[in-house]
């Protein structure tokens, strides 16, 4: 079956009901899928937190190739409208449907935010 918009519309709406849900269910009960913000999107996924902070989490079921730069980059945006700590890219994993076995792409700066709640690429607070 070829996909079309509609088709990739509900597949990627079902990926990130299934990413929210198994995120909710193994690291806080308050995750949970946003609804879209047109040109400020704040990501697909809130309620991620580490260190205290925000994180944002854009969600990719795709039909074609792993585009892994661009969706970066939107992660990164997406990073900057919401203020977060960093940015994750949740991708799925073609024939895999286990929502804990899907790729997390990040830059190393995102991981080391993370890891240790201070961006690399930012000043640090006084």
């Amino acid at each position: 079956m070829t996909r079309n918009r509609a088709s990739a519309k509900k597949a990627g709406a079902t990926f990130e009901t299934s990413i929210a849900a198994y995120l909710a269910e193994h690291v806080d009960g308050h995750i949970e899928r946003r609804t879209k913000n047109g040109a400020k999107d704040r990501g697909d996924i809130g309620g991620l937190r580490a260190h205290g902070k925000r994180l944002v989490a854009e969600c990719k079921d795709y039909g074609g190739r792993m585009l892994a730069g661009p969706w970066l980059k939107e992660a990164a945006t997406e990073r900057g409208n919401d203020e977060a700590l960093a940015a994750i890219v949740v991708a799925k994993r073609r024939g895999v449907s286990d929502p804990g076995q899907q790729f997390v792409l990040m830059t190393l700066a995102d991981y080391v935010a993370i890891t240790t709640g201070t961006r690399p690429d930012e000043p640090t607070p006084a």
